[in-house]
């Protein structure tokens, strides 16, 4: 068993206090500690006894804290943060400032098992999934960087979905409101498509928004695109979708990543409009990313926005999500954490 304290849920804590002889409302002032107040030493947690601090100690307790190795800022705002882990292992961050929100996109895996052809992470493969603890301290050191994080967005390194309790977890932290009391409307879970992770998630007493990234209105071009359609195909994966519907009277955001003459057609529109009929939804078209070794071409701005006047012109809810943070590597499907397809990077350079 963990015994990172940030790895914890208040009702976890308060069963490790009651293990220890102490009283139940103390877990109260832990969880606040790490988590309203960033806290990260032990030592430091003055509304608890000496002794008691010394008992957790003693047995093991910590709470953990990343190491921040890269800090790079984009002109347009954004900011990527590269975090060493306990064991050595390393993720990305990126905090995407916008009026008064700031959203930080979270990894929860190191590497990804996905193998999505126009993301640089599927490079990595898959080396570990995070911890609850290591996905909600990507927050707490980002916060401790630029102020409160209002927004929260699991969209960086890994498929959330394919490690499903850590990332529930994650959100139940997150969303206490003794700790950072981020409203569940303002968390996203994005999935490439596993099916049966969405329908989980929809027989659960809490219910982020949901985002998944369709990126293909065809089963034959979105298998080429992304292996797990051979495994849930659209039919499934929309299924699932609509399940989550039902139980949560959210719509859905479909994600779009356009790339030249390969699915950013006006007939690839239509066909889009059409699969997606009944269901309640509005779409991200995201401007393609590439990265070194990459085989598709970004679609040209012109193409971008003929396939959204298509969309618009059916009645559907239509953001251009333009680069945001390609100057530094943070844009989306980009995310590398200093690794390279043959090998990891074992130094970054340090920018404070």
């Amino acid at each position: 068993m963990s015994k990172d304290l940030k790895d914890k849920t208040l009702d976890e804590l308060e069963r490790i206090v009651v293990e220890l002889g102490q009283k139940t409302y103390l877990a109260g002032y832990i969880f606040k500690f790490i988590h309203a107040q960033n806290g990260r030493d032990i030592s430091a947690l003055s509304t608890l006894s000496k002794a008691f601090r010394a008992q957790l100690v003693e047995q093991g307790y910590f709470i953990s804290q990343f190491k921040v190795v890269e800090s790079l800022s984009d002109p347009d705002g954004s900011t990527k943060f590269l975090f060493d882990l306990s064991d050595g292992e390393r993720i990305e961050s990126v905090l995407l400032p916008e009026d008064k929100r700031k959203t930080l996109c979270v990894s929860t895996q190191v590497g990804c098992a996905m193998g999505c052809g126009f993301c640089a992470t599927a490079n990595i493969r898959l080396r570990r999934s995070l911890t609850a603890g290591e996905i909600v301290d990507q927050v707490n050191t980002a916060e401790e960087h630029a102020g409160t994080i209002t927004n929260v967005v699991y969209m960086g390194m890994g498929e959330p979905l394919e490690n499903y309790d850590a990332v529930l977890k994650s959100i139940r932290i997150l969303n206490h409101p003794a700790g950072k009391n981020i409203g569940v409307r303002h968390i996203t879970i994005s999935t490439c498509g596993v099916a049966p992770g969405i329908e989980r998630l929809a027989d659960e007493d809490i219910h982020p928004r949901l985002a998944v990234s369709l990126n293909a209105p065809t089963d034959v071009l979105r298998s080429r695109l992304m292996p797990v359609n051979r495994k849930y195909p659209l039919a499934e994966l929309l299924e699932a979708v609509r399940a989550y519907q039902a139980r949560t009277g959210q719509r859905a955001t479909f994600e779009y990543v356009l790339m030249d003459k390969v699915n950013d057609s006006v007939m690839h529109a239509r066909m889009l409009v059409k699969l997606l009929r009944g269901i309640m939804y509005n779409i991200n078209l995201i401007e393609h990313n590439p990265y070194q070794g990459f085989e598709y071409a970004a679609s040209s701005r012109e193409r971008i926005q003929r396939f959204a006047s298509v969309l618009k012109d059916a009645g559907v809810e239509t953001t251009i999500r333009f680069r945001m943070g390609r100057g530094i590597k943070a844009a989306c499907g980009q995310l590398q954490a200093g690794y390279s397809p043959a090998k990891r990077l074992d130094k970054a350079a340090h920018h404070p």
